[in-house]
């Protein structure tokens, strides 16, 4: 059996253009059958194809000392096998809190950006994971029952370009200097019964992750309970999802095609990168001439390019705003997936990013409404939305210039070190701010008040910096220092702060 498993996926990978000669491939090794699986055939066809292998291992720290184990596994198999290997931990359950998601979106996030920085360091153009056809299964009827579209229900692709996979964009590499890596699935196509056998016939001993039968997990629910269930409906339920995949992937090839020809048809000219103005307008008349399957698609393809780590648009997101365009009363508005909003014009209507300003100043730092930064001093606090970062130096003694401090420019301002504390934060303005403007001799002044009188527009004032420490604002960033931190000349530490462009 595994002589003939072994020549089926060679010809899978031949079909699909998986494997070319030289590959320089990493390989996402977990222990677990699927990925010492995989190992073991890439290991096989290297020789024949002068492959270079490479082997990553992501510790999520989810199962104790399981994990652990895990890791000395994979380990001890690299170095058997004399290959290099890289070996990264990540808290998967506290950045699944962090960033609100489920621990299995987390570590999916975290496990495709960490083999992509691996890719980045060795020079791979590949990178291969273990996902066989239960896996492929298990996704299309996930997708399905949480109402994806037609992309959901193709399942996973044998063959795509990482980027595509919308990881968070601090995870991935910075600036990389390769085109991004193709990511590989050579056992697509094999069920979990044949890696079994597989990894018996070769003594491979995998390691067990009990995890996987935990059915507070949605797929392992779904493992375990669910398509047992519609077997007893279709003993080849299993079977007519996978042929369902290969189907709507060919249609999603032909469909994308089409939406990029419309999209060029109904974006409106002249519009600036709406990854940079978090907006996207869109011609309404032009709109409204499309099929009704492009309509939703372009609709889709808009959330899509401003949340690129969305993976799920929900249906009714979708059909409630194709209403709402579609009877066209000007000012009308539809909520979209993670602060987006959709708000119909006279002859446009526009996508729009509701955590950054309407009327967008690109020349200045900004932060989303409720964003919090700790400040790093010394050091660098790099802003999420805006291409800006601030720089923090604490100065002392000869260090201090008190003829440079009054020059400072607006982005940049020099404070009482021992005022600003050891604790402080950026965060946007709240209801109630005060803070004493420098030169007003310790009056205090709402901060609103003194927005109006700096003429500062009412649809930036929720996305200025302000620099906060012990609950006070010591800095409105861009206009005014609070008189309490001003330097003088027996100020011991200095803080120079200043933003900086990315």
């Amino acid at each position: 059996m595994t002589a003939s498993l072994a020549e089926k996926i060679a010809q899978f990978c031949q079909k699909n253009d998986l494997l070319g000669q030289k590959d320089k491939i990493v390989i996402g090794v977990s222990g677990g059958p699927d990925s010492l699986c995989l190992f073991h055939l890439l290991q096989n066809l290297s020789s024949a194809l002068k492959l270079t292998l490479t082997i990553a291992h992501l510790n999520h720290q989810l199962r104790a000392n399981q994990s652990q184990a895990d890791e000395e596994f994979v380990r001890e198999i690299a170095a058997r096998w004399q290959l290099p290997i890289f070996v990264e931990t990540c808290p998967v359950a506290h950045l699944a809190a962090q960033r609100h998601q489920s621990i299995e979106e987390a570590a999916r996030q975290a496990r495709y950006a960490f083999l992509w920085r691996v890719a980045e360091r060795v020079g791979a153009n590949k990178i291969a994971v273990g996902h066989n056809a239960d896996d492929q299964v298990e996704t299309v009827l996930m997708h399905f029952l949480r109402g994806a579209g037609l992309p959901g229900l193709r399942g996973m692709l044998p063959a795509m370009d990482i980027s595509g996979l919308r990881l968070p964009g601090g995870d991935i590499p910075d600036k990389p200097s390769l085109p991004a890596p193709v990511l590989i699935r050579p056992l697509l196509e094999t069920t979990r019964g044949e890696v079994e056998a597989y990894c018996h016939a070769h003594n491979l001993l995998p390691r067990r992750d009990l995890s996987n039968q935990d059915t507070t997990f949605f797929r392992n629910r779904l493992r375990h309970e669910l398509i047992p269930l519609l077997e007893a409906y279709n003993p080849n339920i299993r079977a007519v999802l996978q042929r369902t995949a290969k189907v709507v992937a060919a249609e999603v090839e032909f469909l994308q095609a089409h939406v990029e020809e419309a999209w060029q048809h109904i974006i409106k000219s002249g519009s600036l990168d709406p990854v940079e103005t978090g907006k996207i307008e869109i011609d309404l008349a032009n709109w409204l001439a499309l099929p009704l399957a492009l309509k939703r698609a372009t609709l889709r393809r808009a959330v899509q390019i401003l949340r690129r780590g969305l993976r799920n648009i929900n249906f009714e997101h979708i059909e409630t705003a194709l209403v709402i365009v579609e009877a066209g009363q000007t000012g009308a508005k539809a909520t979209l997936p993670q602060g987006l909003m959709l708000t119909v014009g006279a002859h446009s209507f526009t996508v729009a990013d509701t955590n950054r300003p309407s009327s967008l100043f690109f020349d200045q730092p900004y932060l989303a409404r409720n964003e919090v930064f700790p400040l790093q001093i010394p050091g660098v606090t790099r802003l999420t939305l805006s291409n800006w970062q601030l720089k923090a130096e604490l100065l002392v003694g000869e260090k201090i210039n008190f003829q440079r401090i009054h020059q400072s420019g607006p982005w940049e301002a020099y404070l009482d070190a021992d005022v600003v504390s050891r604790q402080p934060v950026l965060r946007p303005r709240r209801p109630g701010d005060i803070f004493c403007p420098l030169g007003l001799g310790g009056s205090h002044q709402k901060l609103n008040e003194f927005m109006i009188n700096e003429k500062i527009p009412a649809d930036r004032r929720d996305y200025i910096p302000l620099l906060v420490a012990n609950n006070q604002i010591l800095w409105v960033c861009g206009y005014r220092p609070d008189e309490r931190a001003r330097v003088q000349a027996a100020t011991p530490r200095v803080l120079y702060l200043k933003f900086e462009p990315v």
